[in-house]
């Protein structure tokens, strides 16, 4: 996790490494996407994390009573689209916070 972490905050040195200094707008803009990186990742290690615990939360009710096992693999795909529903909602913030930035004049 350190090294993580370094590499990390490396890249970020050398992200903003410049010559020339970056103005108001270029700096809100680097935030931004550095933002929507972050966020997105966030979102997919939540949902990610999310989905492994429905997918074995139902191959163990199915291992205990196969006879409802269509019934949880049903409410199981349910569970499953809302959650990457929400990564998804985070994918189209991104995007706004990218291409369509509210915070430039």
């Amino acid at each position: 996790m350190k090294i993580l972490f370094m590499l990390f905050f490396g890249a970020v040195g050398l992200i903003f490494a410049n010559d020339v200094a970056i103005g108001g707008m270029d700096m809100i803009k680097s935030f931004s996407v550095a933002g929507a990186v972050i966020g997105l990742g966030i979102a997919a290690l939540g949902g990610a994390i999310g989905m492994g615990h429905a997918a074995a939360a139902t191959i163990s009710g199915t291992a205990r009573n196969p006879g409802i096992g269509g019934k949880l693999l049903t409410t199981m795909f349910i569970a499953l689209a809302m959650i990457e529903a929400q990564v998804i909602y985070t994918l189209v913030f991104a995007i706004i916070a990218i291409y369509a930035n509210p915070f430039v004049g």
